[in-house]
């Protein structure tokens, strides 16, 4: 579930095809994506020793420890493109916005915190021309929970 007004359209990241973009104003710390709809998650050894869901990886993200959702239907969520220096901040499921974003500004996060540990994406950054590798689940759950800490703690401040 997106949370604020949005639309989908071509997106400044080189390569990257469509992206997320922002119709309203949305101040730092707000959650701009809440999970919804979710039928059920799959171990990675399941998705790959079954063939179906195996075909249908490329349409996976990691949501927690070794459990992934697949998305074969593509939700609008799934036009948040990557970046290693991101505009939301991908958390157990949410993306949290990192700064205030303005009307127009395309969504963000970092996609090593969505793939399966030491996995490639097929593509690299198209600011760094950086691989981007699926990280740990201790250190991607540690570092999204630090981010966070550190943002709503500054959200308080203001």
């Amino acid at each position: 579930m997106i949370l604020p007004s949005y639309h989908i359209a071509d997106s400044a990241i080189a390569g990257a095809g469509k992206g997320l973009f922002l119709d309203q104003t949305v101040a730092a710390g707000s959650i701009l994506t809440a999970p919804d709809g979710i039928e059920r998650t799959y171990s990675y050894t399941e998705i790959k020793a079954t063939p179906a869901l195996e075909a249908q990886f490329h349409a996976s993200a990691r949501w927690f420890e070794d459990r992934y959702t697949l998305s074969p239907d593509w939700p609008d969520e799934c036009y948040i493109n990557h970046s290693f220096r991101p505009n939301g901040l991908w958390h157990l499921g949410f993306v949290f916005a990192l700064a205030e974003l303005p009307a127009g500004t395309e969504i963000t996060i970092d996609y090593r915190h969505l793939l399966p540990p030491g996995q490639a994406e097929d593509f690299a950054d198209s600011v760094t021309g950086e691989t981007i590798v699926g990280l740990p689940w201790p250190e991607s759950l540690a570092s999204s929970t630090h981010a966070l800490s550190e943002l709503l703690a500054a959200t308080q401040r203001r």
